[in-house]
């Protein structure tokens, strides 16, 4: 996964636990996709105070993704979600029993939504 998106994630996961200076600058570079000159202008920082934030930043996401493991989890729940829904599409092309499809159909709606 690229640094940035994976940086993205975590400023979603964990981003309030950061003060709101560190969440602002890190949200405008990771999900703003803004450059550290265009958020030191709109601070009226320097460019280095900005890559000094963003890497802070960055290290304390890291830190509490290792600790807590939210986006891991997230990721694999998602990935397991997909996996199922594959399966429950594959048994219902092939089934003939639609009370097994209706069923079926009903597990599709609520990974769905658990997904969503």
């Amino acid at each position: 996964m690229e640094k940035k998106v994976q940086i993205g994630m975590l400023c979603d996961i964990y981003g309030k636990l950061l003060t709101k200076r560190q969440y602002n600058i890190l949200n405008d570079y990771a999900n703003g996709d803004l450059s550290l000159t265009e958020i030191a202008e709109n601070n009226n920082i320097t460019r280095q105070a900005v890559n000094d934030i963003v890497k802070k930043g960055e290290s304390k996401l890291l830190e509490y993704e290792q600790k807590l493991g939210i986006m891991k989890k997230t990721i694999n729940q998602e990935q397991t979600i997909q996996n199922v829904l594959s399966q429950i599409s594959k048994i219902t092309s092939d089934s003939s029993d639609k009370q097994i499809e209706k069923i079926l159909n009903n597990v599709r709606k609520q990974l769905i939504n658990l997904n969503a």
